[in-house]
């Protein structure tokens, strides 16, 4: 089975093509299964309307996007689409159903699944997602971080090689968004599931394998979160960690002269 599970290769698309200033331009880069990758940058630098690129809801007008071995394409996408999942900022969007487990049960009905297979699959995806006890609940009734697990549920339930979030977690409490980047991690470690994350919150990009910073429709630089955290020319707001690290240097602390994360710093400020 090939490693990787995603490829963009000279990707470039713009919304007119009587304008000549492309949105995305000449984009190229290619994701591992089971590897997680944040995808940052400010307003403007395209991070959107890649996503909606990788899912089909827009066609590149250059270039390549290969998902699972298929050749993105108008006859290829609704295929794709069984491949990668898309979670949106507001969870409200996704919703249908009148209780949580029929939310999670509509897309699977449109797949004409047996009922068998649907018990199955949506029992999964609840308990994967932690929330099998609200099964039965009105979901426009739950918290923001309930909401945000029945649409991941709703997604995880179509089994999908990539779960796609863009700005997912913007609209959630610190405390409910610490759980779902927690769920995000045993997606990845449990179920192998690639994990792309597209946000202006450096502290959820921080949990990633790999960081790709976006500026005016390309890809300017890429690397780990250590890598990207610590080039002084990425002009990005920094995890709160590394806020902390650098305060802490300026008065006078000893620490390492190099990006840390929440967990290595606690240690050093500890011995």
């Amino acid at each position: 089975m090939s490693k990787t599970i995603l490829e963009v290769e000279n990707v470039s698309f713009r919304y007119d093509i009587r304008q000549e200033e492309e949105i995305i331009k000449d984009v190229n880069f290619s994701v591992n299964r089971g590897e997680w990758v944040a995808i940052i940058g400010h307003n403007g630098s395209g991070k959107s309307t890649l996503a909606k690129l990788l899912v089909g809801l827009y066609t590149a007008e250059k270039g390549r996007i290969n998902i699972a071995n298929i050749e993105m394409n108008e006859f290829t996408k609704w295929e794709i689409r069984r491949h990668i999942g898309l979670v949106f900022q507001n969870p409200d969007n996704q919703f249908i159903g009148t209780s949580v487990q029929d939310d999670v049960a509509f897309a699977l009905e449109n797949m004409n699944l047996s009922y068998d297979e649907m018990i199955i699959r949506i029992d999964d995806a609840l308990k994967t997602a932690g929330i099998s006890e609200l099964r039965l609940l009105d979901p426009s009734r739950l918290s923001g971080g309930e909401k945000q697990r029945v649409a991941i549920a709703g997604i995880l339930a179509l089994k999908p090689d990539i779960l796609l979030l863009d700005e997912a977690l913007v609209m959630l409490d610190p405390i409910s968004r610490r759980e779902i980047i927690s769920t995000l991690q045993q997606l990845k470690t449990n179920e192998n599931i690639t994990v792309i994350s597209i946000t202006h919150d450096m502290n959820e990009a921080a949990e990633a394998d790999r960081i790709l910073v976006m500026k005016e429709g390309r890809i300017v630089t890429t690397g780990t979160p250590k890598q990207v955290f610590s080039n002084t020319n990425i002009k990005q707001e920094l995890p709160i960690a590394e806020q902390l690290r650098r305060e802490l240097i300026k008065r006078g602390r000893k620490l390492a002269d190099e990006y840390m994360t929440e967990i290595e710093l606690v240690k050093n400020l500890c011995k």
